[in-house]
């Protein structure tokens, strides 16, 4: 429990700071125990006994001082408050929504949702599991294609992700080119160029019609174009494909409520943005990309898919399917490097789609198409031309003055598009009202129009609409499923949200051990201003001096972090932590080809490396060269230099992370930053393990170059059950004029003040997923320069306090020179699996009836279990959480010794159910009280696993990733 110090004075009642305490797990007397067991005087003492002296920073942070939660709220609002939120009518993918209040309270707001970890063990994640199946499902119904991912980062980087898959399976081998549509939004041709340009792709830009007419191995069109016009695109699908080309169609999921879905017009791929499905602009994310191809093309799917598989009492259990095409098992072999996906945010698109059904969201798709219908026949009347005479949501206005016509919009506090030559872009949502289309006729056609919605309206009910070409009108039904049409009331819906909630085990439940993920306290106070409207409701690419707010929370929180990482330059754009890799990595790129060093295209990476490592380094299309660790798990200094000097020429980079991957601070980190140095290379420092750096040490000092942040890590922004995730990048001067850029709003190196011109975007949105970054800023604010060091502190505290427990009953892996662990320690089951047949599976999956989410499981060492508790957990749950490891050793101790048998016994059938309990034939040695109640502890709050343990070969040879119906949840127990 928190204990607290008497105040010192008068001004200490008056003005309490108590966050850093709140935050803090340990209070000073669990701190001070904890300080005795391990044998350090104090906190200082143990910074001096585990960080190397010559990395310790000589000078205190300077990001301020800690501001109590009331204060800095209020701040914040009043930033916030700088921001001017006009009716957006910008489109290019973003659209105003109204996000359900039940869904808003229940999921965005709700840490049982936001606090979960990505469901790499699904026993205790049936819930948001099931919430993501049905985002897969709702994906393959409008789509018209058969197999659907579990989201990605944004419509652009889909997109790039289907050109990559284009190249993989196109049977054009020959050819090196991709064919991108003039109807694309200009963001996502941005993104989709920057990648091309690192795999050596050439990109084709031209009319539609055009794309067969090259030869290329894939295309990319838009249905409905950016600016609008629906075009039957069947005939150019088949002509490229009868090239042996593959063809993508980024799409809307609203329209293709009303459209024909591109997979039944022949696409191979169909990609794009749910954000309009409850979700938030944002000023450009989080948001769920969706993307949906062939059964054949499953192999080579970017990103995260949700299977159906079956557990040990035959019953359906859903799990990620195909794992081992990942990036984290493939490596520089995985198809992408994608990490983060969009969880929390696609599962709140899909209850929007479970709450709303395939009636109401028709309903929404044509009231916002007749408002369409409305404003162009308002507008033809009057004599405007119209760019199409198709459409869906989205109007192209040919208009004299656009300068003016912009200037009008906005003094009626309306955002039109405004990259179009000679034109603007109208884009309508299911905001829109009667007084909308008023005021837009007013600003184009003037206030004297004489024109009535409702008399509009009749005309169009009485002549017919021919803005969607007959052809293309949808005939197919879609979201048949029952989970689509049950939950159309409030009560309904919330108690089918709550019983998902319920299934799944969240940081509202216990601690979440996971090394490198860094689960700490992700505070309410860092999460009520992202459901702000000031920071909710801005489009991406509103005018900048309608984001000042934003402006200052980006640029105040970018000075804090190039403080903090001793770096000279920021971007906020990547949106994940391995989107901050190949930002990284494509700076340092483009920084050796700016020096006539186009060549140098080597990446040392050691061994123990995370796995987005090397799957980032081939996106950039570089030679990944592995380095060797030593016995205590250090880089190999000698092996380094050998092979650095080997390969001298060409060498790129090197990719580290620190402290390393196996949790300890190695004492020759400068020496491999000047050797990479010496031979001409960059050094790459891998954010992951920020949190044992702030206030201590520094990326910047150390020696590297450039680094990414995981801010859904080290910065308290949540997990959100596998994403949001931020992963800005800080770099050193000379790194920082190759930063990202934006084609539709122009960016500036963060600190300089110099123009990143052509550099390419990396991300749809320019501040990447904008609305999160408040987390972040109320953190820092929050906590202040001493608060976040006395963070890192307590975090190797508590590590140490766990690793110096368990040692006699496991192996500590690795230490430091002192015998001390970083902000985690790998423990090692080798030998107790090799003496007892246990598993470290079998160890996680135990936990869970410990009412614990497992450890980091065999990384970066196969058969071990590394632990990182974070400096948010008290003494309390780190004493409850070793007790639960401690009564594990025991029960593997009866195995070993032959008193339980090597299958009969409650590590080999973990996690138990409810269902065991209940069973009636129960037949197994041991009682169910040993089973479901190991430890006293666990009966005060007991979490049940809703699944037994699941059989992954069998969810992988049988494939589904869509929700089944009843008889085959039937089918299951046959």
């Amino acid at each position: 429990m928190n204990d607290s110090n008497t105040p010192a004075s008068l001004l200490d009642l008056e003005q309490p700071n108590d966050f850093i305490r709140r935050h803090i797990g340990p209070g000073k007397g669990e701190m001070e125990e904890m300080l005795s067991f391990i044998g350090a005087d104090s906190l200082d003492d143990l910074m001096k006994q585990t960080v190397p002296a010559g990395i310790r920073l000589p000078e205190p942070l300077n990001v301020g001082e800690a501001q109590t939660e009331v204060n800095a709220l209020a701040e914040l609002k009043a930033v916030a408050g700088k921001n001017v939120i006009n009716r957006s009518f910008i489109g290019m993918g973003y659209s105003n929504t109204h996000t359900p209040n039940v869904i808003l309270r229940n999921v965005l707001e709700n840490p049982g949702w936001y606090t979960a970890y990505t469901p790499y063990q699904p026993e205790i994640a049936q819930g948001r599991l099931q919430a993501i199946l049905n985002f897969q499902q709702v994906t393959i119904d409008l789509t018209g294609l058969p197999l659907a991912s579990a989201s990605l980062l944004d419509e652009a980087t889909a997109a790039a992700e289907a050109m990559g898959l284009a190249k993989r399976v196109s049977k054009n081998k020959k050819s090196n080119s991709f064919f991108v549509s003039k109807g694309v939004h200009p963001q996502t041709l941005d993104v989709v160029q920057t990648r091309a340009d690192m795999f050596g792709f050439e990109v084709i830009v031209g009319e539609a019609s055009e794309a067969s007419s090259h030869d290329v191995f894939g295309a990319l069109l838009q249905y409905p174009s950016s600016t609008g016009e629906i075009k039957n695109i069947t005939q150019i699908i088949a002509d490229v494909q009868a090239n042996k080309g593959i063809v993508a169609v980024a799409s809307d999921l609203m329209a293709l409520t009303m459209l024909t879905p591109p997979g039944e017009l022949g696409a191979d791929v169909v990609l794009g943005s749910a954000q309009r499905f409850g979700v938030p602009m944002g000023y450009g994310g989080p948001h769920a990309a969706f993307f949906a191809t062939r059964d054949d093309y499953k192999r080579s799917l970017p990103g995260r898919i949700i299977g159906v598989s079956k557990d040990t009492r035959g019953r359906p259990a859903l799990r990620m399917a195909l794992q081992t095409r990942e990036q984290h098992i493939r490596r520089e072999k995985a198809n992408s490097n994608i990490c983060t996906a969009q969880v929390l945010l696609a599962n709140m698109a899909s209850f929007f789609a479970v709450y709303h059904g395939p009636v109401g969201l028709s309903t929404i798709a044509n009231r916002i198409h007749r408002f369409a219908d409305i404003l162009g026949a308002g507008l033809v009347s009057k004599g405007v031309e119209l760019a199409h005479d198709t459409w869906f949501d989205t109007l192209t206005v040919k208009v004299a003055n656009k300068s003016e016509t912009l200037e009008k919009a906005l003094e009626k506090g309306m955002n039109l598009r405004a990259d179009l030559e000679g034109t603007v872009g109208i884009s309508l949502d299911e905001t829109t009202n009667r007084q909308d289309i008023l005021d837009l006729f007013d600003v184009l056609i003037g206030e004297d129009h004489g024109l009535s919605v409702e008399a509009l309206d009749s005309d169009i009910i009485a002549n017919g609409s021919c803005s969607i070409p007959q052809e293309l009108v949808r005939t197919s039904a879609f979201m048949t499923h029952k989970v689509f049409n049950s939950y159309h009331s409030e009560t309904e819906m919330l108690r089918y949200i709550k019983s998902l909630e319920n299934k799944d085990l969240a940081l509202n439940h216990s601690m979440i051990s996971l090394g490198s993920c860094t689960m700490k306290l992700n505070a309410v106070a860092e999460m009520i201003p992202v459901t702000w409207p000031e920071f909710g409701q801005l489009h991406p690419f509103a005018p900048l001096n309608q984001a000042l707010g934003y402006k200052h929370m980006i640029d105040e929180l970018s000075d804090w972090l190039i403080n903090i990482t001793g770096y000279d330059s920021l971007s906020m754009q990547p949106n994940s932590g391995a989107q901050g890799e190949y930002a990284g990595l494509l700076a340092i790129t483009r920084y050796h080809a700016s020096r006539g060093d186009s060549h140098r295209n080597v990446c040392l990476i050691p061994q123990s490396a995370h796995g987005t490592n090397p799957a980032s380094a081939q996106m950039l299309s570089l030679k990944v060269v592995v380095v060797n660790c030593d016995a205590k798990g250090n880089v190999d200094l000698a092996d380094l230099r050998a092979k650095a000097e080997e390969v001298k020429d060409n060498l790129s980079c090197a990719m580290i992370t620190y402290p390393s991957t196996h949790g300890v601070y190695e004492e020759t980190v400068k020496e491999i930053c000047d050797i990479v140095h010496e031979f001409g290379g960059q050094v790459y420092m891998d954010g992951a393990n920020m949190n044992a750096q702030v206030g201590v040490t520094s990326p910047g000092l150390i020696g590297s170059d450039v680094s990414h942040l995981n801010l859904h890590k080290t910065f308290c922004i949540p997990h959100g059950g596998g994403g949001p995730g931020m992963g800005p990048i800080g770099v050193k001067a000379h790194l920082a004029p190759f930063l990202p850029s934006h084609s539709v709003i122009g960016l500036e190196a963060g600190g300089t003040g110099e123009d990143l011109g052509s550099n390419g975007a990396i991300s749809a949105a320019p501040w990447g997923s904008a609305s999160i970054l408040p987390i972040s800023y109320m953190y820092i604010k929050m906590m202040g320069s001493e608060g976040l060091k006395k963070a890192t502190e307590v975090a190797i505290l508590n590590a140490n306090y766990i690793a110096q427990k368990l040692e006699g009953h496991y192996p500590i892996l690795y230490k430091g020179n002192n015998g001390r662990v970083a902000h985690e320690c790998i423990i090692d089951l080798r030998p107790l699996k090799e003496a007892s047949g246990v598993t470290e599976m079998d160890v996680a999956k135990r936990l869970n009836d410990y009412g614990f989410h497992a450890p980091t499981m065999s990384f970066p060492v196969a058969g071990t279990l590394m632990i990182e508790p974070t400096e948010s957990e008290a003494k309390v749950e780190l004493d409850r959480f070793i007790e639960a490891m401690v009564s594990i050793r025991h029960e593997i101790a009866k195995v070993e010794s032959g008193e339980w048998d090597a299958t009969d016994n409650p590590l080999h059938n973990a996690p138990h159910t409810l269902a065991d309990m209940c069973d009636n034939n129960w037949n197994r040695s041991y009682d169910r009280q040993l089973a479901a109640y190991p430890v006293d502890a666990v009966a005060k709050d007991k979490f049940w696993p809703t699944v037994n343990r699941i059989d992954d070969v069998y969810g992988d040879r049988n494939l589904i990733c869509s929700c089944p119906d009843l008889d085959s949840y039937r089918d299951f127990a046959e």
